[in-house]
């Protein structure tokens, strides 16, 4: 602000600076939300509360013809979009029903749109994209998960997608960003002798000639890097969950009695989980097994995913997976993280029940496994950064998991009681919504009656490993 002498320029000034926003004319959106560690993701000026997405699969071709309706808000009054997009071509798109301009940036993987008319601020309107997905075209993400840079998993009978960190763009154009949730419709055609799956609960199932549609649907708003699509050959196994919550799983058919091992574990642990955080946050939940190749699991929504055949080998294996990716619908999915610097607060969470389920569930004590992570802290504290300032964007998925050390010191300065009353606090606050590292620290203040900034900040910043609170004898490895 401007410093003027006389009284009455000050206040002309101020009148203006405030009255400005009211008249500005039509601008364009931001083409990114200025994330620290992805830099080019997400954009502004439109909050998303609804993507439909449809994709005709047909056996022996890598294309699909697609489409995607999304139902936004626009937030500012706008001339032009933009959207994350790398999809192999699109063939239109449409505002409102009426063709609108368009345009592709492959450098930072925008389809910016111009409608005919503008959007004002405060008004819902709809975008309508014809595109081209090819599963052969995976340009590699700056952040790959799989270590080959895929994300499109081909299969013999089909396929499916893994979407994190930054990858769903490439399945679907979207505001690509964690703090954006929406709901999600998916319709997948396939041929009669294959299922398709996705997110949420099967709302329709339509049989025309040789074909057949699948249509599932969320009822919550879920983030785009939780959203799953897969066809293949699988075998539903249902089963009743806690207060009657209905559990869906779908297994490849070829691995579908091998994995009923890990299937019927998940009531049980739903209950266990559910007794730490409170009632599991969706209408549905149970796991995609998968054939053959899949980089390691996943969390998307309602439906964590899995290699069937491999990496759940062994009790331990086998329970911190599970456990770990049925947290994270509690922590990531249903409260979303608000960049991707705050990713702690859903890979960290997620590790630390894990821990908790196994020394609760007798397979390993807590203490053994969070000591043997925190030997192991100042390694990864100098390869990937500390948990709140990720070196690059592949650390965003590594170094976070370190903040169950975190958690573990608050529960025991606070006390079970107090620290279950500080995580179900944080999680109804924000459910639904997205939450930065700010609103954790200031509910875990707000619930125990005591400062416990600096604490956090100390694990989340620090470039070694804090002590450890109640184990002076825990000392931590060297960085190598």
């Amino acid at each position: 602000m401007r410093r003027s002498t006389p009284a009455a320029a000050a206040t002309a000034a101020l009148c203006l600076v405030v009255a400005a926003p009211a008249f500005a004319g039509p601008a364009p959106g931001a083409d990114s939300l200025g994330d620290r560690v992805f830099t080019a993701l997400g954009n502004g000026g439109y909050d998303v509360q609804h993507y439909d997405v449809s994709y005709d699969y047909r056996a022996g071709s890598t294309l699909m013809d697609s489409a995607v309706r999304i139902d936004a808000t626009a937030t500012q009054s706008l001339s032009s979009f933009s959207l994350d997009s790398v999809v192999r071509k699109i063939n239109s798109v449409t505002v409102d029903g009426r063709a609108a301009a368009f345009r592709t940036q492959d450098a930072n993987e925008k389809l910016y749109v111009t409608p005919d008319r503008p959007v004002g601020r405060g008004q819902h309107f709809d975008v309508e994209i014809s595109y081209v997905s090819d599963r052969t075209y995976d340009p590699k993400s700056p952040a790959p998960a799989d270590p080959q840079g895929r994300h499109w998993f081909e299969k013999p009978d089909g396929f499916v997608t893994f979407a994190q960190p930054d990858r769903a763009h490439e399945f679907f154009p979207s505001n690509d960003y964690p703090s954006d949730k929406a709901r999600f419709t998916t319709h997948i055609t396939v041929p009669n002798d294959v299922q398709a799956v996705s997110n949420g609960t099967l709302r329709d199932k339509k049989t025309v000639g040789d074909r057949t549609t699948y249509t599932y649907g969320t009822r919550d708003p879920i983030p785009t890097d939780t959203a799953v699509f897969a066809v293949g050959h699988f075998t539903e196994i249902t089963a009743a969950g806690p207060h009657g919550l209905p559990l869906r799983s779908y297994v490849t058919a070829s691995q579908a009695d091998a994995s009923k091992t890990f299937v019927n574990d998940i009531p049980s642990e739903v209950a266990w989980v559910e007794q730490h955080l409170g009632p599991y946050p969706f209408e549905t939940y149970g796991v995609l097994g998968v054939d053959g190749e899949y980089f390691g699991a996943m969390e998307n929504a309602t439906l964590s995913t899995f290699n069937a055949q491999a990496g759940l080998q062994g009790p331990i294996g086998l329970t911190a997976t599970m456990v770990h990716e049925l947290v994270h619908q509690w922590f990531g999915d249903a409260v979303s993280v608000r960049n991707w610097s705050d990713m702690w607060l859903s890979e960290g969470h997620a590790s630390f029940y894990s821990f908790l389920y196994q020394g609760d569930k007798g397979f390993r004590p807590t203490e053994d496994g969070l000591h043997s992570w925190y030997q192991q802290d100042n390694s990864f504290r100098a390869s990937d950064g500390p948990p709140g300032r990720p070196k690059d964007t592949i650390s965003v998925l590594g170094t976070t998991n370190s903040m169950a050390l975190m958690l573990y010191g608050l529960r025991y300065q606070v006390g079970v009681d107090t620290f279950q009353r500080i995580e179900r606090t944080f999680f109804e606050r924000f459910r639904n919504r997205s939450a930065a590292t700010q609103d954790y620290i200031d509910v875990a203040n707000q619930v125990s009656g005591k400062d416990f900034t600096g604490y956090v900040k100390d694990w989340l910043y620090s470039d070694h490993t804090p002590p450890m609170p109640g184990h002076p004898d825990w000392q931590p490895g060297s960085a190598t």
